[in-house]
């Protein structure tokens, strides 16, 4: 963690193999993405065998934080997916941190807000 960058938890993100067809589909990534029912902010997400997605982001689980500057959060990391906007107002980047994918995100929406765009599949990770 940088001294200089604010990280609040944002989610939790499973990568599942069950056969299910569940959650918003994202054609670009290969998967689908299901919200948890519970009161935290759980994901699971399953992908199709072609995703190209990085294989600890198909296979590790992640947990992704609201940064304050997600340019400076991941100079000088591995960055092993982006930076890019899934959801329109929503910059994401994930690192490869000692084999444990990481997520950051930097966005001025609302938590209320950026779970509205995902599940109506809002952005470019929805648009083919």
């Amino acid at each position: 963690m940088k001294k200089n960058i604010i990280y609040e938890f944002h989610h939790f993100g499973i990568p599942v193999n069950d056969g299910k067809v569940a959650g918003i589909y994202s054609e670009k990534a290969g998967m689908y993405t299901e919200d948890n029912p519970g009161a935290f902010r759980v994901q699971w997400h399953r992908f199709e065998p072609e995703s190209t997605l990085h294989l600890l982001i198909r296979t590790v689980p992640h947990i992704a934080f609201k940064v304050s500057d997600l340019q400076e959060a991941i100079r000088d990391e591995d960055v092993i997916l982006g930076p890019y906007e899934p959801i329109d107002g929503f910059l994401v980047a994930m690192i490869n941190d000692a084999g444990v994918p990481i997520e950051f995100i930097e966005t001025e929406l609302t938590d209320d807000e950026v779970w509205l765009r995902a599940r109506s599949g809002q952005g470019s990770l929805y648009r083919k």
